[in-house]
């Protein structure tokens, strides 16, 4: 009977239905849900001790991606395998990804019906949110001279080269910058490894297909005119290339999307505020973007495209990598090329922060003055970003009906 049970609580459904909760209930971005997860698997349910779970958050911040996520992918690996691995990311990143295709089909159809200033709010909102993830970003990932320096020349050529070919560009030279200069910077790792069963092979496969796509998707979009293969494209490279968190996810896709013309700027924007205030991950900002795409796949088809080509990479990398971690972390090399990766990215949000947040959506005074108010609210107050931001917006929705 207690092995009946214990394969119960193993199972992928049980995985589902806790990852599902916390998919409802984990606003306030991807550190807040590394917190909800050590409290509900190290704390309350003990899946794992306080050293194994440091070491794979360790590894997930290490690998591109969306931290959170990955962290929830490996820990449904670990207790169901495969299926729970899909069972952990299905319910952690159901509930918001459901929410903004929503709101993306809602803006598509009744546009007209939403008030302007609403969606103007929340915009606005979305300066402050940028600028608390670089405040915050900047004191972790660059505390010394060497890494603001890679910051501040990220930024500046960012501006001068807005693509995303330019942003790689970027975070390539960062790298090699930290191999050479940010050795005696980066504390050597220290955490126990994680125990796992997973074998070499089937990681060695999972690598080579992330490779495989990586490079293969541009060849097949360049040789075929088809929109899915270019959206698929588009969303599989953000994913596979994003250091930092979610929040980084903003000037990629923007990059891709708005010139292009396959997303309006100011439907972007809104929905980067929109996002804000939603629980679970940030890269469920890609189910909002496809499902507003100019062209088709949209509504809830482009939805599910967009969101499984910006999730496939993370899959990819935890299971392919998680056998080979143990011999990653320990070379110096790697985390100091890590490190200035890290220091370029916030460049990159500080340029984003510039354009197209700020130039996007502050207009007026007042917009300058709901942006402090709400960085007052974010970072003074505590308040939770979700209420931050319908508060934001319903301070634009009345701004626009008084003047």
């Amino acid at each position: 009977m207690s092995h009946s049970v214990e394969t119960e609580r193993n199972s992928p459904w049980a995985v589902f239905v806790i990852f599902l909760w916390l998919g409802l209930t984990a606003f306030g971005g991807p550190v807040a849900h590394l917190g909800y997860f050590r409290e509900e698997f190290v704390l309350r349910r003990h899946w794992l001790s306080e050293h194994e779970y440091a070491d794979l958050v360790a590894l997930c911040q290490f690998l591109p991606g969306p931290a959170s996520s990955q962290v929830g992918i490996a820990l449904g690996l670990s207790r169901a395998g495969y299926a729970g691995a899909w069972a952990a990311w299905a319910g952690f990143t159901l509930p918001s990804a459901t929410l903004l295709i929503l709101c993306a089909l809602g803006v598509a159809r009744y546009g007209d019906a939403i008030p302007p200033g609403l969606l103007h709010g929340l915009k606005v909102v979305a300066v402050a949110v940028v600028v608390q993830a670089v405040w915050g970003m900047s004191r972790s990932l660059c505390p010394d001279a060497p890494r603001i320096g890679i910051m501040v020349v990220a930024a500046g050529f960012a501006l001068l080269v807005p693509t995303v070919w330019g942003q790689m560009a970027v975070m390539a030279m960062a790298a090699m910058v930290g191999v050479l200069w940010l050795r005696a910077a980066v504390p050597a790792v220290t955490q126990k490894p994680v125990p796992h069963t997973r074998r070499l092979r089937a990681g060695l496969y999972c690598l080579i297909l992330f490779c495989g796509l990586l490079l293969g998707l541009p060849l097949l979009s360049a040789m075929f005119a088809s929109p899915w293969l270019s959206m698929v494209d588009a969303f599989y490279r953000v994913g596979s290339l994003v250091f930092g968190g979610g929040h980084v996810v903003m000037p990629l896709l923007q990059a891709e999307l708005v010139p292009s013309g396959w997303v309006n700027p100011d439907v972007f924007l809104a929905g980067y505020g929109l996002v804000q205030a939603v629980p679970g991950p940030l890269f469920t900002f890609a189910a909002f973007l496809g499902a507003s795409m100019n062209h088709e796949p949209a509504g809830w088809l482009g939805g599910v495209v967009c969101l499984l080509a910006i999730f496939a990479p993370s899959f990819l990398l935890v299971v392919g990598v998680l056998p080979f971690w143990e011999r990653l972390r320990s070379h110096a090399r790697m985390r100091s090329a890590l490190s200035g990766t890290n220091a370029a990215v916030v460049g990159l949000l500080l340029a984003a922060l510039y354009r197209p947040v700020w130039t996007g959506a502050i207009h007026t005074p007042l917009d300058g003055g709901l942006v402090l108010l709400a960085l007052v609210a974010l970072m003074a107050w505590k308040l939770p970003p979700w209420l931050v931001v319908l508060g934001g917006g319903l301070v634009g929705w009345l701004i626009q009906t008084v003047w």
